[in-house]
């Protein structure tokens, strides 16, 4: 299929539109990776000319809705890279065990297939009872999925091996129940989980936390939004906790690299300064 052609100009207008139209702010995110999505939403829909699709996307409201879900990244699964989850259920949580309560973020959740993943390794280190996951994503509609806590039965192979690969001990689908195509995951692990929209462009801190997961979400980011967006997770994490990124990414060129010591072997940092 040959994609249409939106020129940079444009783009910018669109997320000067999304900016002022919905206090949406795209405008530090890479430019070749949106521009490359929003083309495609613009073939996939058929739009006529750019006039008529910047038209929609001001004026209706569910195209809105349909826009972001698109042009935002929402690739993810359960027990993704499982050598991370390891570090997680062997380093990290029993370090934290020593903690009266923990707090998580888990800053772009998506559809909430890591919150899952984390508060199963929490059940099974026997902490769950006293932690909080606060799963924040900017786009609704991957929330609302999220708290359904159901997910393609025909996944759940996949996500058993990294389950196991991760250091998992039960047998994986004592986790869930299937129904007809889906699996619905237990409402104890769900019962430790706060979803709730947090744009990391535009929101502030909002609590502190002892772990900060943030993984495959900053390479979409330019490095003037990254530095922001780690000084944001700075100021949310209390001292001698983690920060956890995704494997391309880091803190090294951030202003805040000094104040942390990283894991051996794994994007994960250790606050050791204020």
């Amino acid at each position: 299929m040959e994609l249409p052609v939106i020129n940079d100009e444009q783009i910018e207008i669109l997320l000067s539109d999304l900016l002022e139209q919905y206090g949406y702010d795209f405008t530090g995110y890479s430019r070749a990776s949106l521009k490359r999505r929003i083309i495609r939403l613009y073939a996939l829909d058929k739009a006529l000319s750019f006039a008529e699709f910047r038209y929609q996307v001001n004026n209706d409201p569910g195209y809105f809705k349909r826009f972001v879900e698109q042009i935002t990244v929402n690739v993810t699964e359960m027990f993704r890279d499982p050598q991370f989850f390891k570090a997680l259920r062997e380093i990290v949580l029993p370090k934290l065990g020593t903690y009266p309560f923990i707090r998580i973020w888990l800053a772009g959740c998506s559809t909430g297939e890591e919150a899952y993943s984390i508060s199963i390794v929490l059940k099974e280190l026997n902490l769950l009872h006293k932690s909080l996951i606060y799963a924040t994503d900017l786009n609704p509609a991957v929330l609302e999925k999220a708290a359904q806590g159901m997910f393609a039965l025909g996944q759940m192979k996949q996500y058993s091996e990294n389950y196991i690969a991760a250091g998992g001990i039960m047998d994986f689908s004592t986790y869930y129940s299937a129904n007809y195509s889906l699996a619905k995951f237990d409402e104890e692990l769900k019962s430790k989980i706060i979803f709730s929209t947090h744009n990391l462009v535009s929101d502030h801190s909002f609590n502190e936390f002892q772990l900060i997961l943030c993984r495959n979400v900053l390479i979409y980011f330019d490095r003037d939004l990254q530095n922001n967006v780690l000084e944001l997770f700075d100021q949310s994490l209390e001292d001698l906790g983690y920060l956890a990124l995704g494997t391309k990414e880091t803190i090294e060129f951030s202003g805040i690299n000094k104040k942390y010591k990283r894991l051996p072997a794994n994007k994960i940092w250790r606050k050791i300064s204020s």
